[in-house]
């Protein structure tokens, strides 16, 4: 079957995250100490690290020189523009913030804010390593 027959999605959903960092340890640290993540595995050779939710997967891979590494444009650079990861509620989402706020090498683009003129809200920031995550909360 072709694409341009396809009446229905073939995927169900993202499987994992590959995230590129210069600091494997860091950026590990603040999904498992910050965000709450469960480390599932590792391979310490490659280096990388398998972390999870429990709905979706992450995996950090570590920049072979972080020195020479080129940072992210988000205006000028194709690839990932940012992904989003959802939380339960507002109060979840808030709660975030002031931790964010706290949290080391991390900068808030913007503090939680409506998305467009729905109930849903949400917030951008670079995690360690530079990556943009957006944190979405439901209408309520």
């Amino acid at each position: 079957m072709s694409a341009q027959q396809r009446t229905t999605p073939i995927t169900r959903g993202a499987h994992h995250i590959g995230l590129t960092v210069p600091d494997l340890e860091a950026t590990n640290s603040f999904f498992k100490n910050t965000l709450g993540y469960e480390q599932l595995g590792e391979v310490p050779d490659y280096p990388a690290v398998f972390l999870t939710d429990g709905v979706t997967m992450i995996t950090l891979w570590q920049a072979a020189n972080p020195d020479t590494a080129v940072d992210f444009d988000r205006k000028n650079v194709i690839g990932l523009h940012h992904f989003a990861l959802g939380v339960e509620n507002h109060a979840a989402l808030d709660g975030l913030c002031q931790d964010l706020q706290d949290a080391d090498d991390v900068v808030i683009e913007f503090a939680p804010e409506p998305l467009g003129t729905g109930q849903v809200r949400h917030m951008m920031t670079n995690i360690p390593g530079g990556i943009r995550v957006e944190f979405i909360s439901p209408s309520e």
